[in-house]
C-alpha cells in the first residue's frame, strides 16, 4: 500500500511505464523539431532525459490538480521532493532539477526564450 505524502499528487503508474510515456513523447519532440528545419545539433543538449520529462510530468498532473496554477518555487521544490519519495527511480533527476529557477518545457520551441 503506498499512502501519499500529498493528496493532489496520488501514485499514478510504475516508473517503467512512465519512462514509456515519456519516450514515446521525447521522440515527438525530436520528431517536431526535426521537421521544423532545425538541426540536431542545436537542439538535442537541451531536451530532457527521460526521466526529467517523467518528473516534468507529474508536476504538470499537479498542477493541473491544483487548479492550473503554476507553482511558487517554495512549491515547486517541495513537490519536487515528493515527486522523488514517490519515485526513488526518479530522484537523481529531481535532484538535478532542485534549486533550479527555470524547470518550465525550456526545450519546447514555443516556450523557450529567444
Amino acid at each position: 500500500m503506498n499512502s501519499s505524502p500529498d493528496p493532489l499528487l496520488p501514485r499514478r503508474a510504475s516508473v517503467e511505464v512512465l519512462r514509456a510515456e515519456a519516450e514515446e513523447e521525447l521522440a515527438s519532440l525530436k520528431l517536431e523539431r526535426l521537421r521544423a528545419g532545425e538541426d540536431p545539433w542545436d537542439f538535442m543538449e537541451e531536451l530532457p532525459s527521460i526521466d526529467e520529462l517523467v518528473v516534468f510530468t507529474l508536476r504538470a498532473e499537479h498542477i493541473e490538480a491544483d487548479g492550473g496554477l503554476r507553482p511558487t518555487h517554495a512549491r515547486n521544490q517541495r513537490l519536487l521532493h515528493i515527486i522523488a519519495r514517490q519515485y526513488p527511480d526518479l530522484a537523481p533527476a529531481v535532484q538535478g532539477m532542485l534549486g533550479s529557477e527555470n524547470t518550465h518545457r525550456r526545450w519546447d520551441s514555443v516556450v523557450r526564450e529567444i
